[in-house]
């Protein structure tokens, strides 16, 4: 089950210009995925320790986050096009170059193509929060996706996460906390993540933000 709505595609000129400048080089296709010798690694032309991003909006946290871990490889997995093509803008304007995005389900990612304990850090931040009660099965944050994400973790490695709704957070605070792979919880705003537009939206409805972060501890 998808984990994420279909939403349009159209690119305003912004996107098209962020599109058009960077996507040759930092998309990675979503055919280049079904290659039997598929490495993340080849499509950033180095080895480097892995950050992945599920679900990286418009860019704002991707570029600031991004440009200050030059040392790392990151992985944006979004699968909204004009999204990926405005953080293409924004992380080309930031100067930054040690970013990747895929439009290829994060699910999927990570159970076939990422090894076990091969991430070292994950973002996870406003994921849709499927607020209907009848949809709340396509969360992301499920004890099944848990358990496969918390796997590709290295060892000590962390996992990010931001929600603006309470009852997506008290799931998450469920489902993580009973992941034995994981330790953590809630903890006080990263000061390094930027101020997005989905954090904007929530605190503009007087949402509570809640910030969470898992460490794999095996």
């Amino acid at each position: 089950m998808l984990t994420y709505a279909r939403r349009g595609s159209r690119f305003t000129p912004k996107q098209q210009r962020g599109w058009d400048e960077y996507a040759e080089g930092w998309v990675i296709p979503d055919t280049a995925v079904d290659a039997p010798d598929f490495a993340f690694a080849d499509w950033f032309d180095r080895e480097a320790p892995l950050i992945v991003e599920i679900g990286g909006g418009v860019g704002e946290a991707t570029a600031a986050l991004a440009a200050s871990r030059p040392s790392y490889n990151v992985l944006s997995l979004e699968v909204w096009l004009p999204g990926v093509a405005e953080s293409l803008g924004r992380v080309g304007d930031a100067g930054v170059t040690n970013v990747r995005f895929c439009g290829v389900d994060a699910v999927w990612t990570f159970e076939h193509l990422l090894a076990e304990a091969s991430v070292t850090e994950l973002w996870t931040f406003f994921p849709d929060p499927w607020h209907k009660a009848r949809h709340n099965k396509r969360r992301l944050v499920n004890a099944e996706n848990a358990g496969l994400i918390a796997s590709r973790l290295a060892p000590g490695g962390l996992w990010r996460l931001a929600t603006d709704w309470a009852d997506y957070a008290e799931q998450m605070a469920e489902v993580l906390g009973a992941e034995p792979l994981l330790e953590g919880g809630v903890v006080d705003r990263w000061d390094e993540r930027p101020v997005t537009k989905f954090e904007r939206k929530g605190l503009a409805k007087d949402r509570v933000i809640t910030d969470f972060a898992y460490r794999r501890v095996t």
